[in-house]
């Protein structure tokens, strides 16, 4: 009986590994890749870079569908609900994953639930910026105008509970400024009505505002990376001085819907880590603005998310931000 029991369950294992054996590759037909941001915006422009490289890699169409809206909710949700079958992906942003989690008191989806991550992708810096012509010249100088013309000097940003808007009043808050801070629906609002003269300055981050900033008709003041930003090295990180040891960056990781084959998410992650560490691919993302870090496997990058949920836990106390 032993010996029969015995043969019949090698032939189910044998029969098992011939299924797995006979199963198409992942991927055998298109990905999809889900954006909370616009066409054309820093993320759309970095997401679809990779998406072409992960598609040559693939043979298969990576495809990017746009959702943008809602603080980043609309995308979110609709990848929380797509089918957990290794063909839908979110290319997320800080906001979807960790700092939405902090102001909203009903989210409808929860970020450390429904999504389980696949790779780390890049930072993203934000930097504040004044017009060309502006006579304000560094960082130092915008602190002291904001606090001579306390209420009149003006500081554009996407809203008090944006990404933008937080590093905005942690920047009033610990430089102890007096900027009046202004609200636009969009960074893209932002910059052109900096550029019309209609606020004194803005926070945006570098992948928007970089090439306006590299064609001189914007000046970048700091940046609010540890460091200094590649392709400009000239402008301080504000944790040079005035703000040591501060690191205020977004950053872009992609994540899958839980329950999403752990083939697709370790084979997601081997061929974008390749592809994020080809020096042409990287220095094409930081041309947008955004800074690689290429290597990070998913457990690293759940590390990662649980030490920003600290972070930015710690930090909307401090401006004083109660979830709505």
């Amino acid at each position: 009986m032993q010996r029969k029991t015995f043969i019949a369950a090698t032939l189910a294992a044998l029969a098992l590994s011939g299924a797995w054996a006979q199963a198409p590759a992942w991927p055998d037909k298109p990905v999809k890749v889900i954006l909370s941001q616009p066409p054309g915006s820093g993320p759309d422009n970095v997401a679809r870079l990779l998406s072409d490289g992960l598609g040559k890699q693939w043979g298969q169409a990576v495809v990017i569908e746009n959702k943008p809206g809602g603080q980043n909710v609309i995308g979110a949700q609709a990848a929380a609900r797509s089918p957990a079958d290794g063909y839908t992906f979110y290319f997320a942003t800080t906001a979807a994953l960790v700092t939405n989690v902090y102001l909203f008191k009903q989210l409808a989806y929860d970020p450390q639930k429904e999504f389980v991550p696949v790779a780390f992708v890049a930072r993203s810096p934000f930097a504040l910026l004044v017009r060309a012509e502006s006579p304000v010249r560094t960082i130092e100088d915008l602190v002291a105008q904001s606090k001579a013309a306390a209420g009149k000097f003006s500081v554009g940003n996407e809203g008090p509970r944006t990404f933008g808007g937080m590093i905005a009043r942690l920047f009033n808050e610990r430089t102890k400024s007096e900027a009046n801070l202004v609200s636009y629906s969009s960074v893209g609002v932002s910059i052109q009505d900096l550029i019309g003269g209609h606020v004194d300055a803005v926070v945006a981050d570098v992948a928007s505002s970089a090439q306006l900033a590299k064609q001189g008709r914007l000046r970048m003041l700091a940046v609010t990376s540890a460091k200094r930003v590649p392709g400009f090295e000239s402008v301080p990180a504000l944790a040079e001085s005035l703000l040591p040891g501060v690191e205020m960056v977004g950053w872009f990781a992609v994540v899958a819907p839980t329950g999403t084959p752990q083939a697709a998410i370790e084979r997601f992650n081997r061929d974008l880590n390749t592809l994020l560490a080809d020096r042409e691919t990287a220095d094409r993302i930081a041309l947008i603005g955004p800074i690689v870090e290429a290597g990070l496997a998913p457990d690293q990058v759940a590390a990662f998310l649980r030490a920003e949920h600290a972070r930015w836990g710690a930090i909307t106390k401090e401006i004083g931000i109660l979830a709505e």
